[in-house]
Parts: structure tokens; sequence; C-alpha cells
């Protein structure tokens, strides 16, 4: 990283790819790789506290006295209020300064998760944890869009590596450290830690993001386009309420009526779009020329849509289906995070050099180890922990090898003022696939259970959703050719 991206002035100074005298470029200043763990920690924070919650559920529901309706929109609030506000908070951080906005999230997220962790009754929690989504909204696109503008060459393929490392263990790990914490009940406090652990990583956040992360902005910052900010909100509202409220509700009409109001709303929002591009718009439409960032933004959808789909049903296949503890449930997670992180690691060594070819083998190593996995679950209605160890593992370990290097050459030409844009429309397309999958979920998964414990059903229909996983991993595979041969081609 250049002295005066370090020095935290106004303007973004891009790191100079400078080759050694090896004819290697040079390995990442103390200073750079101080910066890329505060971003990875705050990245972390966000992904964590969102499935963190789910294995504490039932011991808030006692402490709290909160109803199924409640327990729900502790889970759903946060949820929506971050994607209602990823475009926003994106477009925010172009115009007003990516550091700026982070450390912003960052202040409401911390505070939001003090209360949180002092919350006596449902209704308090709801509102503390629709605050802290309001935080991750902010923060959310300030990570990707930093690093998009502030690493340069290997050093970036590396920090993109990486942040695909953190991507696929918070998201598995985050059930369990929910539970361990919750089991443990340090100091008495029951649930509450999985939330008060936040406020001294929140803070340690803050002060060395203030000090090492370099401010940048768009080089024209416009006005925020509050028209537009207001329409997408609803829009989204409008799609991922019924989506997420659906299967509850058995799929009553307004359902539908919502979803068909939602689409129209995003058609009046694309238009507006349409007409602001030369007057500061929320969303830069010329993004989507670009073959890799539409092809990526495609392929993160389905990863999303893969994630809602698979967790859920998965854990309930492994408590229904296999009569596992929540312990040992877990740790069938643990394994799925080994293979993830061992995944990552591979990517994130490679710097770029395999280009798209390193995440279509991801995808492959997965949908194979999907189909095997499948075929062990039809053939042993009895599998054990250590019988699916390879599979799993393998599936993690496909799925390690996407994220980072996915995200990486999806942005990699996105003119630097558009930054924060085009992160906040990647991070929504995954968390849009996560409500479509999670809705697909009664389809698949819960129309062929009724809700029933018994293990062949459970079984059955876990099988039957490993086919539909195995067919996004297919598409998934399919729109990466969209992505370009090498990490730092010019070419889209």
């Amino acid at each position: 990283m250049s002295s005066p991206a370090l020095g935290n002035e106004p303007q973004h100074t891009a790191e100079i790819p400078v080759l050694t005298p090896s004819g290697r470029p040079p390995k990442m200043a103390l200073a750079g790789r101080i910066a890329l763990v505060v971003l990875l920690v705050a990245e972390l924070m966000d992904i964590l506290d969102q499935s963190v919650v789910l294995t504490a559920l039932p011991a808030i529901q006692s402490s709290t006295g909160a109803g199924p309706a409640a327990t729900q929109w502790l889970t759903a609030g946060y949820s929506l209020m971050v994607a209602v506000g990823l475009i926003t908070g994106g477009r925010l951080g172009d115009i007003r300064g990516r550091r700026k906005i982070l450390l912003i999230g960052t202040v409401v997220f911390t505070a939001a998760s003090l209360l949180c962790g002092l919350a006596t009754g449902p209704g308090v929690l709801i509102g503390a944890r629709v605050l802290q989504g309001v935080g991750v909204a902010l923060m959310i696109p300030q990570v990707l869009a930093t690093l998009h503008v502030t690493f340069e060459g290997e050093n970036r393929s590396r920090a993109f590596g990486l942040y695909g490392a953190i991507l696929s263990l918070a998201n598995v790990l985050g059930p369990v450290l929910g539970g361990l914490l919750t089991e443990a009940d340090l100091f008495g406090l029951s649930w509450r830690p999985i939330f008060l652990i936040n406020v001294p990583v929140g803070l340690a956040v803050i002060i060395l993001g203030r000090r090492f992360i370099p401010e940048s902005t768009a080089q024209k910052a416009d006005r925020l386009d509050l028209t537009g900010m207001l329409v997408s909100a609803l829009a989204i509202v409008l799609i991922l309420f019924p989506l997420t409220e659906g299967h509850t509700h058995h799929w009553p009409l307004w359902c539908f009526a919502m979803l068909a109001a939602g689409l129209l709303v995003l058609g009046v929002f694309l238009r507006h779009q349409q007409r602001k591009q030369d007057n500061g718009p929320l969303v830069t439409l010329s993004l989507f020329r670009r073959r890799q960032f539409t092809g990526g933004l495609s392929a993160q959808l389905m990863l999303g849509l893969l994630c809602g789909l698979f967790f859920m049903t998965w854990t309930l296949y492994l408590q229904r289906g296999l009569g596992m503890s929540p312990f040992h449930a877990a740790v069938a997670f643990v394994l799925l995070a080994l293979g993830e992180l061992a995944g990552a690691t591979v990517a994130a060594r490679s710097a770029g050099r395999f280009g798209r070819r390193l995440p279509q083998a991801g995808a492959l190593i997965a949908l194979v180890s999907m189909v095997a996995y499948g075929l062990q679950i039809s053939s042993q209605a009895d599998l054990t922990l250590l019988a699916m160890t390879a599979p799993v593992v393998l599936i993690g370990f496909g799925l390690g090898m996407v994220g980072g290097p996915l995200a990486d050459m999806s942005l990699a030409k996105v003119p630097h003022e558009n930054a924060g844009s085009a992160s906040g429309l990647f991070n929504t397309a995954m968390h849009l696939g996560i409500s479509l999958g999670t809705a697909l979920t009664a389809l698949v998964f819960f129309a062929a259970t009724s809700g029933s414990h018994d293990d062949g059903l459970n079984r059955d229909a876990f099988t039957n959703v490993l086919w539909w996983v195995g067919g996004t991993l297919a598409v998934m595979w399919a729109l990466m050719f969209c992505l370009p041969r090498q990490a730092n081609s010019q070419g889209d």
C-alpha cells in the first residue's frame, strides 16, 4: 500500500505494484496487513451475527418470554434490515467515504449489540436486532469496496482469498459459537454473551480502523438519490418479506400479491435509475454491461440460494433423520468448516493465478461430493458422523474455493468510484439468494416431511434437497464462464 493511503489522506491512492529485483510483487506492508485484518474482523462480526442467534433461540425464549412470532423476528427483522440497506450503504460509502461509513456502521452495530445483551423483553431485543441490521448494512459494502480499491495484483487476490475464508467460516461456525457460549453460561449470563462479545471486538475495529484503514471516495461525490433509496427499499421489502414469511403462513394470497407488487416497484426503480444515470444514481446501470460483473452477480445469487436451501435442511436431517444430538450436529458443521477453510486457503495461496478455473473447480468438487453424499444417504439409513466425514469435508473444500475468487473477479473491472455501489449489489444478491433458498425449502423439504420427526421422511426429503443443490452448483459453474480466464486480465 502506498504511504498516502496509510496516512489516511482523504483521496484514494491505489497500491502501486512495483516489482522486486526477483520480478515478483512486494509483500504486503505491515500497515496493510493490519488494515486487512481489521476489515476481515468487521466482516466476521457481520456474518457471525446472522447465524449465532439460531442455537440460542430456546434460551432466549425461556429468558424473555418471546412467543413464536417474536422469536422468528429476531432473525427475520435483522436479515430484512440488512438486505434493505445494503445498496444504500454501498452508495453512501462511495459518496461520504468508505472508511467513515464503515466506522459509523461499526458504532451503530456495537451499540446495538450492547443493547441486545442488556435486553430483558422480546420487544427491546427485536428493536436492537433491527438496529444491528442497520449497522451491518452500512458496514458490509465497505469491506468489499475497500479491498477492491486498496489492494492490487497478487496482494488483492490474497486479500479476497482470505475474505472468502472468513465468509465460509462465519456462515458455518455461527450456530456452533452460539451454542457453546449459551451452554457455557458465562457469569450466569446465559445467551447474552453471544451479543456482548461484539462490544470489545467492535471497539477494536473502530480504534484500529480509524488508524490503519485508508479513506477512499468516488472522484465525483454526488448527492445520495433519496427517491431511489426509498423505492429500492420498498421493492426489497415487498419481495423478501413474503419469501421470509410465506412458509409460516402456508403461502396465502397476500404473499403472491406482495411479490407481484415488489416486481412492479422494482421496475419503477429501474426506470427511475435510467433517468438518473447522469445525475447521481443510486445504482450505476453501466455496471451491468460488464459481462464478468453480471455473470459474477448471478453466480453469487446461486451461491446464496444454495446456502439458504442446504444449511437449514442439513441441520434438520442430522437431528431428525439421524437422531444426532445438537452437539454432534455441531461437529458435522465443524467438519464442513474445516473443509471450507482448506479450500479458502488454497484460493488465497493461488493469488489469482488460475483465474476462473479455480472457483469452477471448487463448484465441480462440491457438486461431485454432493452427489456422493446423496448416494451415501440413500443407501445407509443409519449413517454415522465418521462415515460422512469425507463427502462433508470435500463439500466444504469445494465451496471454500468459490467465495473469495468469485468476489475478486466479479468486481475486478468495476471503476473505483462505483466500488461501494457494486459491493452493495453483490451482497444484496447473496441475501436475496438466501431468501429464495429458504423459501424453496417449503417446496422441496417441508412439503415432504409436513413437520414430521420421522427419520425416513426427513432422510428422503433431504436427499431430494441435495439434487436441487447439485443443480444450483451446476448453474453456478456455468455462470462462471463469464469471469475472466485470468484474475488480472483486462478483458471482460
